[in-house]
Formats: structure tokens, C-alpha cells, sequence
């Protein structure tokens, strides 16, 4: 990171303790560095490139081990089958859905938008309890650039010292094609990324006819795989940490949703202040007699945030969560002979006041409306009808009178088949005496996932009528079983007198 550079005493802010105020005891903290910029920036705005080292320890082999899995889950997804339907689609071309194998359609729209309630109400529930844990964890920006194409970046480039000595020599033939070499294996993985995202629109059948077929027939679909290429590479090996902290609006969100009881990765200020490099021979007592802390300013934890900020200046808009700063710590307190936690998984209250860690009266009530709006979900797929029937009289058509006297009405029918099975249909009248016929096939059966557009013919007796208008009911069935219910409307005569009532 560049050397702050001095300002006016009045842009400075003394941090002080207990102790009288001596040049000695007193340290000057420039607040206006994390306060008015970010830390990828310097102060006319220009990228400040970061080379943060490569992290290490007890947390980061437990984030590695939780991202191989999502990885894994991520690229599998789009060819992995639950009864035959892709684990997730989401087919915005076609209007086709498939989520955990269950088809959707846009049908179901309150099924999505719930879902997307039930996302979000997670995300605030998860913020209040863990604060930014989702961003370091599980984003797949972050589990992309930190455990994917930052770990290429190590194997070629080598470690920060060794990226910023490349950075700052001279275009050699040797910097060159290590240049074009990384670039490539990031485009590459660019293209990988990009080919799955595109799997999950368009399915991964249609995904190897576009690979594997004449380019000249998928030109809409090639132009899209060369896009998303093109997108990610530049997130990955241009944009990076800018798209936390410049998209995003997670970060800037998260202040309204914490608060002193929300678990953050957090640097103890009682323990750790004031900071000052240790010396040799020092020991923990003569520090504390000289009212230092055991902070001794190694600056790990800065050297290993992919955002650059100091963690110790408090929580920050920057800050992810991704505990790599907690391992650099720990590491130095075990070689100083000092107990690790100086920064660590902490809420404010603990911190400050020493308070456990407690289940808030907000964190109940943030629960509450996430676990009805599951119950609200789960009632919706569970109490969902395996096929979704529109029955709809054709528009501008006039019923037609039969010679037996009949009257009858042609209508538009369309069936969605959102079970694992074919579904042979069957449509009866359920409220009137009549008959109703589908056009086109005697049998007709509903393909898995698909949908069936026919035409129908329903003959109503004139007696049955009600008027201009008469309220059908009708059923459809599948080998006897009822599975759906459907009303709408049938046209008859102006003239025709009201059937009296009984």
C-alpha cells in the first residue's frame, strides 16, 4: 500500500488511553484514509492495484474447504438430474424453470416472488446474526476471484512481494509471456464461468449443440457465450474487488441491519492498544508496563485483506468478512507468545462490555417472518397442481347453433404439465349437463415439462343456459384422478330466457 501522505494536523484525530498524554503514549491516526476514500483508490481517484498476500491457516482452510464444495455444486449444477429435470434453469427465453428438479413457469409467479422474499429475508436474518459472512463465504464473486483466479495468480505470479517486483519491472521478454500466459489461463476459466452461467438460461443440452454444431445456426448463442466470457474475464482480471465495493450495495446496506450484537470480524482495541513494534527482549509485562498493547504494528492484517483496509480502524464498508486478517493475526500472536483473538468473530458488546454472545429480540423477529415466509413457500410447491389449465372462449368467434339445437362454443385450451410424468388428460363438464371435446387427438397427453395448446369444443343444451353468459366448471383428469379445476365462460343466444330457479 502507498505511505499516507502528511496532512494538516486539523484533518488528524488523537486516539488516546488513560495514560498521560505523552509523544510517547499518544498516537495520531489519519482517519480521513478509510474515512473520505476507499482503499482502492488514492486520493485523486486514480486504482490503487492491490497485491494482498496469500492467506493462511485455521479459517482459510475452512473457507477453502466450503468453497471446493460450492465450486463443485456450481459447475455440476446445470448437467446434474433430479427426475429427469435440470437441478436449476432458469430458461428466460423460453419462460422455463427448474428448480431442484421442479418445473416452474411464469405461471407461478407468486412462487417466485416469495422465494425471492424468502432470499432476502435470509440474507437480513443471516447480516443481523453474522454480518457480512454471506460475502466472504459463499458470493460467488468472492469464492471466484479469492479461491479460483487469485490462487492461478499465486502459481504464476508468485506472492505479493514477488507480484509487485513483476508490476514494477520493465516489459522484458520473460514479463511478457508471463503477461499473456496468465491472461490466457484467466480468459480461459473466463470462458468455463461464462459457458455455466450460460448452461443455467439456456440448459446444458442446448449449451453442447451451440459448442458442437455449425457455428453458422447458433449465432444468437455464440454471440451470448463470447459475451459472458468477455464479462467475466474482466471481473476476474481487471474489475476484481471493485465489484464489492463499487456494485455492490450490499456493503452499503449492512450499517442499517447491524448492530452491537451482529458477530463481525472485529479487532480488540482494549487488548490490542496502543500498538508498537516489539523489541527484542521485550516481554508482555514491560509492554504493559509501558502501556502498550499487543498490537505490535506487523501490518499482516493489512497485507492480507483482498479490499486493503485495516481491519483495526473498525468495521467497514469494505470488509467482507473473509477472516483472513484473523488467521495473520493468530499467527503472529503465536510467534510473540501471546493468546490469539486479537481479532476475531466478536459482536460490539462482547468487545467493549464483555457480553456473550445472545439471540436478540430482533433476531427473533427477523426469524419469525423468514420461518412464515418459508411455511408460505413450502405451501405453495407442496399444494401445487401437477398441470395449470387455461380455458379461455376464442376471442371474436359467435356460438354456433347445431341442428339438434345445441349451442356451442369454441374454445382455446392450454395445459402446463409440471409433474415427472406424461399426463394423459381427460376435461369433463363438473356443473352442467353437456359434452366437451379436445381438438385434434382422442387421447391427448401432456409431455413431461411441457405444455399442450389445442382447441375445445363444449355443447351445452339451450335449457342449461343462464342467459348471454353461463358459468362453467370444469375438471381435468388424468386416469381418473382429479387434478385440477377450472371456471369460465360460455356464450349463448342474447335472446335466451334466464333457466327459472327452482
Amino acid at each position: 500500500m502507498n505511505t499516507p501522505q502528511e496532512k494538516p494536523t486539523a484533518n488528524r484525530r488523537i486516539v488516546d488511553s488513560s495514560e498521560p498524554a505523552q509523544s510517547s503514549n499518544r498516537q495520531e491516526v489519519d482517519w480521513r484514509d478509510f474515512r473520505d476514500h476507499i482503499a482502492t483508490a488514492d486520493q485523486d481517484g486514480r486504482r490503487r492495484w492491490l497485491y494482498p498476500k496469500a492467506p493462511s491457516g485455521a479459517w482459510h482452510r475452512r473457507r477453502a474447504g466450503f468453497a471446493a464444495f460450492l465450486l463443485i455444486l456450481m459447475f455440476a449444477g446445470p448437467w446434474i438430474r433430479i427426475q429427469g429435470n435440470p437441478l436449476l434453469l432458469f430458461n428466460v427465453v423460453e419462460r422455463r424453470f427448474s428448480i431442484l428438479g421442479q418445473i416452474f413457469w411464469p405461471q407461478d409467479s407468486a412462487v417466485f416472488a416469495v422465494a425471492m422474499l424468502v432470499f432476502i429475508s435470509g440474507i437480513v436474518v443471516f447480516t443481523v446474526a453474522f454480518g457480512r459472512l454471506w460475502c466472504g463465504w459463499a458470493c460467488p464473486q468472492t469464492v471466484m476471484m479469492e479461491m479460483v483466479f487469485r490462487k492461478v495468480e499465486y502459481l504464476i505470479d508468485g506472492d505479493s512481494a514477488a507480484q509487485r517486483a513483476l508490476a514494477a519491472a520493465p516489459w522484458t521478454v520473460s514479463k511478457t509471456a508471463r503477461r499473456l500466459f496468465k491472461h490466457a489461463v484467466f480468459f480461459g476459466l473466463s470462458f468455463l464461468v461464462g459457458n455455466t452461467l450460460l448452461a443455467y438460461i439456456i440448459g446444458s443440452e442446448q449449451l453442447l449443440a451451440v459448442q458442437f454444431d455449425d457455428p453458422r445456426r447458433h449465432w444468437v448463442g455464440l454471440t451470448f457465450m463470447t459475451l459472458f466470457s468477455l464479462l467475466f474475464y474482466g471481473i476476474f482480471a481487471r474489475f476484481r474487488e471493485q465489484a464489492c465495493t463499487f456494485i455492490c450495495p450490499y456493503g452499503r446496506f449492512q450499517s442499517a441491519l447491524l448492530d452491537e450484537n451482529s458477530l463481525v470480524v472485529a479487532y480488540d482495541r482494549r487488548r490490542g492498544e496502543k500498538r508498537a513494534p516489539l523489541h527484542r527482549g521485550q516481554g508482555a509485562q514491560s509492554r504493559l508496563a509501558a502501556g502498550l498493547g499487543d498490537c505490535v504494528e506487523c501490518r499482516q492484517c493489512v497485507t492480507v485483506c483482498p479490499t486493503g483496509i485495516d481491519i483495526r480502524d473498525g468495521t467497514q464498508m469494505e470488509c467482507v468478512n473473509c477472516t483472513a486478517c484473523i488467521d495473520a493475526c493468530d499467527s503472529i500472536m503465536h510467534k510473540v507468545g501471546r493468546p490469539t483473538g486479537l481479532i476475531r468473530f466478536a459482536s460490539q458488546n462482547n468487545l467493549e462490555r464483555g457480553e456473550p454472545q445472545r439471540f436478540t429480540r430482533r433476531m427473533a423477529m427477523y426469524s419469525v417472518v423468514l420461518a412464515a415466509l418459508i411455511g408460505v413457500f413450502l405451501w405453495l410447491v407442496l399444494s401445487r397442481s401437477p398441470v395449470e389449465t387455461t380455458f379461455l372462449r376464442v376471442s371474436g368467434t359467435l356460438h354456433q347453433t347445431l341442428p339438434d339445437g345445441r349451442i356451442r362454443n369454441l374454445f382455446s385450451v392450454k395445459m402446463i404439465n409440471k409433474s415427472h410424468d406424461p399426463l394423459p388428460i381427460e376435461v369433463r363438464l363438473e356443473n352442467l349437463p353437456g359434452t366437451v371435446r379436445l381438438m385434434g387427438s382422442t387421447h391427448p397427453v401432456v409431455p413431461v415439462g411441457e405444455y399442450l395448446q389445442t382447441s375445445a369444443l363444449v355443447d351445452l343444451d339451450p335449457t342449461q343456459l343462464t342467459g348471454s353468459t353461463t358459468e362453467l366448471k370444469l375438471g381435468v383428469y388424468s386416469q381418473g384422478q382429479l387434478l385440477e379445476r377450472v371456471v369460465t365462460q360460455f356464450s349463448g343466444p342474447r335472446s335466451q330466457s334466464p333457466k327459472p330457479t327452482p
